[in-house]
């Protein structure tokens, strides 16, 4: 596991070292904009910690007027001018802008704590600032972020009443469900995001303690684990966020190797107040990177639009829209809809039929890919990760294909695989991929998603339900889909014993099966 480490935390110091040269280059940003107020200050946090921050003002503010508030936390790993083009834009449009560097990175004091108490005190001792030292009207406040930053976002709406709409781009509700789920440690996710904290800032003696017993796989440190996750996810505080009827956007990528999208669907599915999702092809906070750098982007423009309805009043329409807007990873084309649920309209079942016995320990050939570089790739060029299905060795892959279709397919939403599964040891991980089979057999990546169990009787069959990651894709006429389960996969750590194999069965009585949702025709 050290070497596997070692290894990770390399290419993260060469991801954040790309990143960090992208965010330097947003200082010279601001000079193509109109003449804006900004000021770099310190503000004081939670217990006295200095947080470093800039602040932005509308050109001709004189203290007349008071402006709405908008305050952005930076992402993980990045400096406190990853906003400044936006800031600008939003200043010019008459909003005070303040964005600070969370604690525990860069030139910010403190430990990190992702997102912990302190993180949430740190947003309304901000907002109090603000309020004090700028023009800012404290009867329209909005918080914005991405990534970190969204996190931080959602949780501190949750507890700062004074927070009346909130723009969560890229981020998280639920970080158990978003870097453990299936009980599966999201390893090239966790790596990235700790090299990243081990580059540009201070981990807390807590984190570092996490990351540890998370590289672990340590059970008897999973409970307090999930606990720890929990105080940090804007899920635990729905109803806390519901009561105070904050405006809420959020927007996520398909292919987000970080943060899965599941689990803001699931969240989104929860709020009660004005609220607004939106998803489109891409890896972690790839849709919105351009328009770091000021330059023309569907989700930072929606984000503006949201806070002129929610803030200023502007009669504008989104509240008109439908709430739910995604973009096809095939086509690229916008789709609306009125909920989350009306999304997978229709489903067809995919019959698991037999039993099938695999052999554990060795990847198959079928995996999700590589963290950020796949989903890129499939963002730009359409272009997923590839298996060729009939040469898949089926000592070590399970293998089920639909019928070939006579018309198109259009996937959208959460696929979810239901089987018996009878192992010879009592723990075990597997991951469930769906293809996009053509007529050669080369299989093009739709879905996958981790599953462990721990405890089993060995020889005991067991029910496994499993919701593979929410998608948009169409599946061509003349193609098939193809189930694909093998034990190892580099996105993941696996528990697969040695010599451990894996029966799927499907009873009479509970046949197995895989429910993929599909657009109503």
């Amino acid at each position: 596991m050290g070497n596997h480490r070692k290894a990770l935390r390399t290419t993260a110091v060469g991801a954040v070292s790309a990143t960090l040269i992208a965010g330097s280059a947003l200082g010279l940003a601001p000079n193509a904009q109109a003449a804006t107020a900004i000021r770099f200050v310190d503000i004081a946090g939670d217990g006295g910690t200095v947080l470093k921050a800039n602040v932005v003002t509308p050109a001709g503010a004189d203290g007349t007027r008071r402006y709405p508030l908008l305050v952005l936390p930076t992402s993980w790993g990045l400096p406190q001018v990853e906003y400044l083009a936006q800031a600008q834009k939003l200043a010019n449009s008459g909003y005070v802008v303040v964005s600070y560097n969370v604690r525990g990175f860069w030139q910010s004091g403190g430990e990190i704590e992702v997102a912990g108490p302190p993180d949430t005190a740190d947003a309304s001792k901000v907002i109090d600032w603000a309020l004090a030292n700028t023009p800012a009207d404290a009867q329209k406040v909005g918080m914005a972020g991405l990534s970190y930053g969204a996190g931080i976002s959602l949780i501190a709406a949750a507890h700062d009443k004074r927070v009346k709409a909130v723009a969560a781009l890229s981020g998280w509700a639920d970080l158990i469900a978003s870097i453990y789920s299936g009980r599966t440690q999201h390893v090239q996710a966790a790596g990235l995001l700790d090299g990243a904290s081990l580059v540009t800032g201070r981990q807390s003696a807590e984190v570092r303690q996490i990351f540890d017993d998370f590289y672990a796989s340590n059970l008897a440190k999973e409970p307090e684990m999930i606990a720890w996750g929990k105080k940090r996810s804007a899920a635990t505080y729905v109803d806390q966020l519901n009561k105070s009827g904050a405006a809420v956007m959020m927007a996520n990528a398909w292919g987000d190797t970080i943060f899965p999208p599941n689990q803001y669907t699931d969240f989104y599915e929860k709020l009660t107040g004005p609220k607004r999702l939106e998803l489109r092809p891409g890896d972690h906070a790839t849709s919105e990177v351009t328009g770091l750098f000021g330059l023309p982007n569907d989700v930072w423009t929606d984000t503006e639009r949201w806070f002129d309805h929610h803030l200023r009043g502007e009669d504008n329409g989104i509240d008109r829209e439908q709430p739910v807007r995604l973009k096809s990873r095939s086509t690229g084309g916008y789709e609306g809809y009125p909920d989350w649920k009306s999304v997978g309209a229709t489903r067809k079942k995919i019959a698991l039929a037999g039993t099938t016995t695999i052999r554990a320990n060795v990847d198959s050939g079928a995996n999700g890919g590589v963290v950020f570089l796949s989903s890129i790739l499939d963002q730009i060029a359409r272009l997923p990760p590839v298996a060729s299905i009939p040469l898949l060795p089926r000592r070590w892959a399970a293998v089920w294909q639909s019928e070939k279709y006579t018309k198109a397919q259009q996937v959208r939403g959460t696929a979810k695989l239901h089987t018996t599964l009878t192992s010879t040891k009592e723990s075990g991980t597997l991951v469930a991929y769906l293809y996009d089979v053509g007529p050669l057999g080369l299989g093009k990546l739709v879905s996958n998603a981790p599953y462990t169990f721990h405890g089993r009787t060995p020889g005991k069959p067991f029910d496994v339900d499993l919701e593979l990651f929410s998608t948009a894709y169409d599946v061509p006429a003349g193609h098939r889909l193809a189930l694909v389960v093998d034990t190892v996969d580099p996105l993941y750590i696996e528990h697969n014993p040695s010599g451990a194999q894996l029966t799927f069965s499907s009873p009479a009585t509970d046949p197995s099966y895989v429910s993929i949702p599909l657009r109503e025709q």
